[in-house]
């Protein structure tokens, strides 16, 4: 069985991780250095953590289950641990793109993350249906970066990624940078940020006197038709006449000219992760 040393197992990605790791055939070792932690593991997991040293002296892949800002300073302080040929699986692509790893061109460096359950699903389950972060009942898709080592480790990294992120439907293959984009440039900074102005807008429309419940209903509603028409999941479907005005009306309002090359820029995307890992 692979060996896989799993730090920040008690954490809440790191016990979602555990468990979907427990249906593998893979042998883990869980680390977890907080006492909260650790009884979180032991009561959700049913597995008791084993020291660092004892995990790391024997994986042949390491799963860094913790914070963004943490990652490069918890690799520095593993790496001369870690045996030539490691593989490092890392969950966000944040600190990899931000130089915050240590160099060692001889451990295999890879990011994953889920791209979670899509809006636009066939799950007829309750338990799948709620499970909006994925990596429980529903399904979802992921992304993965080989950012360095062989090619021969792409698939047993990618293998793992499924595993913990399970049930996974498609994987997609793509650059660090890429990543780096998609989050958090693409899912956060404006995917994120739109929809919390969705929700405000929902909040002035309740504030003006529409009834609560109606406000969310016509939205959501609306959002359905109006993200299948918009991304060629409707094809038949189109924007009426009213709606064309609205937003040809609505974008200078709402918008800057310039924001995609803002948000989207390679040094707005580095700065961006960079103060991820660097918080003030």
């Amino acid at each position: 069985m692979t060996r896989i040393a799993l730090l920040g197992a008690g954490g809440k990605m790191g016990v979602r991780l555990s468990l979907n790791l427990q249906r593998a055939d893979y042998d883990v070792a869980h680390v977890e250095i907080s006492a909260e932690g650790q009884k979180r593991l032991r009561d959700t997991v049913g597995v008791e953590c084993v020291p660092q040293d004892q995990a790391l002296a024997a994986a042949e892949i390491v799963i860094l289950a913790v914070p963004d800002r943490l990652i490069g300073k918890v690799l520095d302080g593993i790496s001369d641990q870690l045996g030539s040929g490691t593989c490092v699986i890392m969950l966000d692509a944040a600190a990899p793109h931000a130089g915050e790893l240590p160099e060692r061109p001889d451990l295999t460096y890879f990011v994953t993350h889920p791209c979670h359950p899509p809006i636009f699903n066939d799950e007829t389950d309750p338990a799948a249906k709620a499970d909006f972060f994925g990596g429980v009942k529903a399904k979802q898709h992921i992304v993965c970066a080989l950012m360095q080592g062989p090619e021969e480790h792409y698939a047993p990294c990618e293998a793992v990624a499924r595993t913990i992120y399970a049930p996974v439907m498609r994987s997609h293959r793509c650059t660090l940078e890429a990543i780096a984009i998609m989050e958090p440039a693409l899912s956060e900074t404006v995917g994120a940020t739109l929809a919390l102005a969705l929700r405000e807008a929902a909040d002035e429309a309740v504030r003006r006197g529409v009834p609560e419940e109606a406000a969310h209903d016509f939205l959501l509603g609306h959002l359905n038709i109006e993200l299948a028409i918009a991304f060629g999941l409707f094809p038949e479907g189109k924007f009426s006449d009213g709606a064309l005005q609205a937003i040809d009306e609505a974008r200078p309002v709402i918008f800057r000219d310039d924001w995609l090359e803002r948000v989207f820029d390679p040094e707005a995307v580095l700065a961006s992760v960079k103060r991820i890992c660097n918080p003030a």
